[in-house]
């Protein structure tokens, strides 16, 4: 399980199980439980690489960012290791 600490959002931490390059799990602590369980949802079995495509730069009304584009954000990081 890989866990990301999040900057600039309402949820605080992000844990993601990842496995041959495939999103196995996301769970978002704190922040907007239903909204969070659908993002989860859509990209449990989607390629690390095709999510952040699809999520990175997604910003939260007047907010450089949202929790999207920080789950991006902890793939691209994640990827990095």
């Amino acid at each position: 399980m890989f866990s990301y600490k999040t900057k600039g959002v309402c949820s605080s931490v992000i844990n993601i199980e990842i496995e041959n390059n495939k999103i196995q799990s996301v769970d978002f602590i704190g922040g907007c439980a239903g909204n969070l369980l659908g993002i989860g949802a859509l990209v449990k079995g989607m390629d690390v690489d095709t999510a952040i495509n699809k999520l990175l730069g997604i910003k939260c009304n007047t907010k450089d960012t949202s929790c999207p584009d920080q789950l991006a954000k902890a793939l691209i990081e994640w990827k990095s290791k």
